[in-house]
């Protein structure tokens, strides 16, 4: 096994979700304060069961598809390759403010995910450089602080198209071949709308011998095929999971419901695990079950959905007394987001991180400000109770999100190597009017 003897005698006695503990100190600890010689030591178990709080990095696909280094549509992460360093820097950004896991940039990079619909990923560069890639960068950067590697699988095609349950492991065993061979810290199944998908990754995961967390895409509704959050998180720790929650699809409100009926339906089960989440910082009240991709502003106009700092303190704040303690975000999350993170749940954690060393609390900068009105603005008590205005006059406050009723095992939902066809557009654009009732 890969876990020391220590790590397991941790393991059996570990207060997985205790919710009680509190900070050590109510005033703002030193930035920058180093926890390497003794935090590099230890691994993922070790430091959720030594309670430490375990700080997520944020959203690549959509971070780098703004930057000009990710496809919209595929979504898929060949930049690992094409543009290293874009996917370093990043990686770098979300260290300095604060992240104590650098996840493999990973994302769809299954080989039918890289060869689905007209991608040239496999063909031009395989799916094992690709992942073989992203390790070395994540390691890298990891090495450069305290951080932690995890390796990431996803949701499959293979799956959407109702391949075997043997097909699909087989998909999720070559990615995990790689992380063995690269030696990542632990294993992370994330984004997977269907739990039984999700059970079938965490299974193959789990030959690994190293931890493995498991999060769905799920809102409190379940998933797609009517499984409830409750039960999702059983089977998932059935499976062998030893962190379960929830990543993507929804904002940090909607992922905090969904939290909770997970911690009830282990705690009506006996069951025990760590929890994570890793929610969107895009706001989605409006979102039906299948989350934000069916909103109209996906992908290209969710900015004014944007979490300011503000809220994602808010967000840290809830998690932690819920008794969650690995802390992240996905789609939307940039690296001010993770420092607000790091910056609420500083005194639990006993330092800040380095980005903070340009980020005084609570706008405290403002002070230094040439126009007094906007020195007024550094303190607390104005940012928390603000209410950002839009700047938008006639725009809607929510939206009517698309409701196709699409899951495993429509037709529409059988994919194919080949690129999509006009054919095949003109339907879906046909549907959209029928459906959506939108004009295009």
């Amino acid at each position: 096994m890969w876990q020391s003897s220590s790590e397991e005698d941790l393991e059996k006695d570990c207060p997985l979700t205790d919710s009680k503990q509190t900070a050590r100190s109510t005033e703002m600890p030193p930035v920058g304060k180093d926890g390497k010689i003794i935090a590099a030591k230890r691994g993922l178990l070790e430091r959720l069961c030594a309670g430490e709080v375990i700080i997520g990095d944020g959203g690549f696909v959509v971070a780098l598809e703004k930057r000009g280094y990710v496809k919209a549509g595929p979504w898929t992460p060949e930049a690992t390759v094409e543009h290293p360093e874009a996917v370093r820097e990043l990686h770098r950004e979300f260290l300095r403010a604060g992240s104590t896991v650098m996840q493999t940039f990973t994302f769809y990079a299954s080989d039918d995910k890289l060869e689905n619909r007209g991608n040239y990923v496999e063909k031009k560069f395989s799916g094992q450089k690709v992942n073989e890639a992203a390790c070395d960068i994540a390691r890298e950067v990891a090495n450069e602080g305290d951080a932690l590697v995890a390796g990431g699988v996803s949701q499959t095609p293979s799956y959407l198209s109702c391949k075997s349950e043997t097909d699909v492991k087989a998909i999720f065993r070559k990615q995990l071949d790689v992380f063995i061979k690269k030696n990542v810290d632990f294993m992370l199944a994330e984004y997977f709308e269907h739990v039984e998908e999700a059970e079938w990754a965490v299974q193959v995961l789990k030959e690994s011998g190293k931890p493995v967390g498991a999060t769905m895409c799920i809102g409190p509704e379940g998933d797609l095929t009517g499984v409830s959050a409750g039960d999702c998180a059983v089977k998932l720790v059935k499976a062998g999971a030893d962190l379960v929650g929830v990543n993507c699809h929804f904002d940090p409100t909607t992922c905090l419901k969904t939290m909770k009926l997970m911690k009830e339906g282990l705690e009506a089960a006996n069951l025990k695990a760590h929890l994570i989440v890793q929610p969107l910082a895009f706001h989605t009240p409006d979102c039906n079950k299948q989350g934000f991709i069916d909103l109209p502003e996906f992908p290209f106009a969710l900015e004014p959905r944007i979490l300011t700092r503000w809220e994602v303190h808010k967000y840290a704040r809830d998690a932690y007394n819920m008794g969650i303690r690995y802390i992240g975000g996905c789609c939307g999350f940039e690296p001010y987001h993770i420092r607000a993170i790091t910056e609420e749940l500083a005194a639990e954690r006993g330092f800040l991180s380095k980005a903070s060393e340009k980020h005084d609390a609570w706008g405290g900068g403002l002070a230094m400000h040439t126009k007094p009105w906007v020195r007024a603005r550094a303190q607390r008590a104005y940012w928390e109770n603000l209410v950002p205005a839009s700047g938008r006059p006639y725009s809607a406050s929510l939206s009517k999100p698309d409701s196709w009723g699409v899951t495993r095992g429509d037709k529409d939902l059988i994919q194919q190597k080949e690129m999509t066809t006009e054919n095949q557009l003109k339907e879906m654009f046909d549907k959209q009017k029928n459906v959506a009732g939108m004009i295009v």
